[in-house]
């Protein structure tokens, strides 16, 4: 299902302990070592009728989730990180105190959601930019590796900052590591520069991810491997609807994604 505003009858209601147990059949976050608490991070109401999905737990997406009356909220980047100040003051309060007034639940997925095979991140933005993977690579297996699918004709490094602009509709930063088509292809969503070398052991021509750092523009040029860095939100606006769009149709509920505009 594409996803969006699910035709679910509006008058279903599930529980929230099976919402919760839906997630994380699907995403198996007890298979990750991460970076903070993955499930149900803020308690709201016990009966569910609508979730919106979003990327960030920002202010800007409670507010439009209150709007949308929502009962949940699903996403990818989360409230709560390791080493990060534990005190409840500004912007953390302020977030906090609209999901309780709301009684709204927040579910939040991070490397659950990146790796899912068919419904997360980098599957969801292999399928928007026309890659098919053939195996995973780098530390938990986080990213893919594969080639263009089938009809698509292989590409040149300038060829293929064209074809990520046209299906993502933003600037891409690239670093030309060869003029030679490329065929082989790795990506994984977000800030996930760090994995460049593990893609380069991977056989990789063509590294695709959200950020660059300065080492990455150096070991491109001298390794012959291109580096696209097309946006950490751009790379992560796919996953989150995808797997809340499924679970939501799995258990009868109501499902609108709100993208909240990032340049980052």
């Amino acid at each position: 299902m594409t996803p969006g505003l699910s035709p679910a009858s509006p008058l279903a209601v599930v529980e929230r302990g099976a919402v919760l147990q839906a997630f994380d059949a699907v995403l198996q976050p007890e298979r990750f070592k991460d970076y903070g608490p993955n499930g149900l991070q803020v308690e709201g109401r016990q009966g569910i009728r609508k979730i919106v999905s979003g990327v960030t737990a920002s202010r800007a997406l409670i507010e439009a989730a209150i709007a949308a009356q929502a009962d949940a909220l699903f996403v990818h980047h989360g409230l709560f990180w390791r080493g990060q100040d534990g005190r409840v003051t500004g912007w953390m309060k302020q977030r906090l105190a609209l999901l309780l007034a709301h009684d709204v639940n927040l579910f939040a997925y991070h490397l659950p959601l990146a790796a899912h095979p068919e419904w997360g991140n980098n599957a969801q933005l292999g399928r928007v930019l026309g890659l098919r993977a053939d195996a995973r690579f780098g530390e938990q297996e986080l990213g893919f590796v594969g080639g263009w699918a089938d009809g698509q004709p292989y590409l040149t490094a300038g060829e293929t900052t064209r074809h990520l602009e046209l299906r993502l509709g933003r600037p891409v930063v690239s670093v030309v590591g060869s003029q030679e088509p490329i065929r082989t292809i790795a990506w994984c969503s977000g800030g996930a520069q760090g994995y460049f070398e593990a893609a380069i052991a991977a056989g990789a021509q063509a590294f695709i991810t959200g950020e660059i750092s300065e080492p990455q523009a150096h070991l491109a040029r001298e390794c012959g491997v291109s580096f696209f860095a097309c946006g950490h939100h751009a790379t992560e606006c796919f996953g989150a609807p995808a797997v809340a769009s499924h679970v939501a149709e799995q258990l009868g509920l109501v499902h609108e994604f709100i993208e909240i505009a990032n340049p980052a």
